[in-house]
């Protein structure tokens, strides 16, 4: 990494994460419905087992006491869950989001292939939006390319642009290579050279 230019991206989740029908929360439910906290713990890093365990024992013996109690200890223990999630992601928890959002169009190209094991669908669609970002991108490069020598500010407009699409075909390589899910890292940062 070049010490003297440094670009931080952060990256945001889609609402799939902490949505009550996400996958979170979804293998939080099934742990309560097989009284088995091991279903959701691969969901949270490892030093927030211990809330976790703790919060899942409390919620089964709540339940007992109706269904009002288990709607509200049920609530609690998928933001738990939900909460610890975001901090092993190094994100902020902001709440449980209702069912239901649009993750985009992705992230269920991304869980098919994962059900499926292939990944034609959604190798296609990242392809087509792939190529036609290049080609947006480079057109107007080169739109600003035909009147750079009007003036510095033209040419300045152009240097921005150029330099702009260089540095973007850089960080989708760099994102090429990297791990899955950003590591749980949250935040990540990327060399421009």
């Amino acid at each position: 990494m070049s010490p003297l230019r440094q670009a931080r991206s952060v990256w945001i989740m889609p609402p799939h994460c902490d949505s009550l029908d996400g996958p979170v929360v979804t293998a939080a439910r099934q742990a309560l419905d097989a009284g088995n906290v091991d279903v959701v713990l691969p969901f949270v890093p490892e030093q927030g087992e211990t809330e976790v365990k703790d919060v899942f024992q409390s919620t089964l013996r709540v339940r007992e006491f109706g269904d009002e109690a288990r709607e509200v200890a049920d609530r609690l223990f998928f933001e738990t869950v939900v909460r610890v999630h975001r901090a092993g992601e190094g994100a902020p928890y902001t709440g449980l989001k209702p069912a239901g959002l649009s993750f985009g169009p992705v992230i269920p190209l991304a869980e098919t292939a994962v059900e499926t094991g292939t990944t034609e669908a959604v190798s296609d669609f990242l392809s087509d939006e792939l190529k036609g970002q290049l080609r947006r991108r480079l057109d107007e490069v080169n739109r600003l390319a035909a009147g750079k020598g009007r003036s510095v500010q033209d040419a300045r407009r152009y240097v921005e642009a150029m330099l702009g699409f260089e540095v973007y075909c850089h960080r989708l390589f760099q994102m090429l290579q990297a791990p899955a899910h950003h590591g749980h890292g949250g935040a990540q940062s990327a060399s421009v050279e």
